[in-house]
């Protein structure tokens, strides 16, 4: 599921040894046939999360042929399982969405989205070319008033938004081409800055400690200043592997390091989440899923 966004696998119930640490790793009850990634969770543990448009007879929905992507909200319960899975109440004109982060606050709603057949597509725009949009929460309409980030140029495509714990920065993936802050690879990580005032700083690649010449996707930044990334570079377990690095106190980067087995496998793994309490979420599609992408849920010690 990659191919529209990336796919990934592990085993059910598993131990992984990375030196002192210990993974323990679960395949969520709530997986399927289908596909299932990009889980994010707020305060409040409500959870989103990726998968098919479905018609009322449970199968997949097609426009023009073509299924489509969207969100799906749930709770997450204190084992880690997804409870009350349903989909995402917003704005019927947002077509595809392939991944979402929420605001520091749980008040915004950032997506990877693009215009496809929509009505509000600017003349001359690429149907295909992604970008972020942020939306609001109101009572009895659900997330809408989407618009789209102010630094995304519709020559580029810009996707898996992921806000820092102190709502400052913005880290994602894009393809820009041009300058100092030129993309290395297929797709590299950059950031950008939230300003007091609402507007945005422009894109800063987060250079070669984080970036290769393969490609880099879904970024995400944990509350101890680990960045987590997913790259299909050499020498890693096969596909796409999950890797991470330290910000340190001078604002750079250390050499990204790839995580163990069984946070990693043989095929593609990504859209890794970790919280303060050392438990998270990642997609994969390995060996012993359940069909397509799933989710997992790990607990470190």
């Amino acid at each position: 599921m990659i191919k529209a966004v990336l796919y990934l696998f592990l085993l059910t119930g598993l131990l992984g040894f990375s030196q002192d640490e210990i993974y323990n790793v679960i395949n969520l009850k709530m997986n399927n046939d289908k596909p299932h990634f990009g889980l994010v969770v707020n305060q409040n543990r409500q959870v989103l999360f990726v998968s098919y448009v479905l018609n009322k007879k449970g199968k997949i929905a097609k426009v023009k042929g073509i299924a489509t992507l969207s969100l799906y909200e749930g709770q997450k319960e204190e084992n880690g399982e997804i409870i009350n899975v349903k989909p995402l109440i917003k704005d019927e004109y947002i077509g595809k969405i392939t991944s979402a982060s929420f605001s520091h606050d749980g008040k915004k709603l950032y997506i990877t989205t693009n215009y496809g057949n929509r009505k509000d597509k600017p003349k001359g725009v690429s149907s295909t070319n992604y970008h972020i949009e942020v939306g609001e929460y109101l009572e009895g309409k659900g997330w809408t008033n989407f618009k789209v980030l102010p630094f995304c140029k519709t020559r580029y495509s810009y996707a898996h938004p992921s806000i820092s714990l102190d709502g400052k920065t913005i880290y994602f993936t894009s393809n820009i081409k041009g300058g100092k802050e030129t993309t290395k690879g297929s797709s590299d990580i950059f950031k950008v800055e939230i300003f007091e005032d609402g507007t945005y700083s422009d894109p800063k690649n987060l250079g070669s400690k984080i970036n290769s010449y393969s490609r880099e996707m879904f970024p995400f930044m944990s509350s101890d200043s680990i960045l987590y990334f997913a790259s299909n570079r050499p020498n890693g377990f096969g596909g796409y592997d999950i890797y991470k690095s330290k910000l340190k106190d001078d604002n750079t980067f250390e050499k990204a390091v790839k995580l163990p087995k069984p946070i990693n496998s043989n095929k593609d793994d990504f859209c890794f989440i970790i919280n303060y309490e050392n438990e998270g979420y990642f997609t994969s599609k390995r060996t012993g899923g359940k069909g397509d992408d799933d989710i997992y849920y790990f607990t470190k010690e």
